[in-house]
């Protein structure tokens, strides 16, 4: 459920981008969020992850220039490690 909400918001800023050069950006980490999505079980999702925390995998840089994401970040990190 939380990496569908994760991936719901990376989707609005990639909507609020089309256009941009930013855009491109953030479809990969979309994409990385849709193979989070894809492994179906917190167990595979934290073996995809390789000991990274959600930030790492999908960029701190990018991250940190869409702050309305960190919301959907934590709950799905508290999914996954809780």
């Amino acid at each position: 459920m939380a990496a569908g909400k994760l991936i719901s918001a990376i989707q609005k800023e990639w909507g609020n981008e089309l256009g941009d050069a930013i855009a491109q950006s953030t479809e990969k980490v979309m994409d990385l969020a849709h193979e989070l999505l894809q492994e179906r079980t917190p167990e595979r999702m934290r073996i995809l992850l390789k000991n990274r925390t959600l930030t790492e995998y999908l960029g701190e840089h990018w991250v940190k220039h869409h702050p309305s994401t960190e919301s959907a970040i934590a709950a799905l990190e508290k999914e996954l490690y809780d």
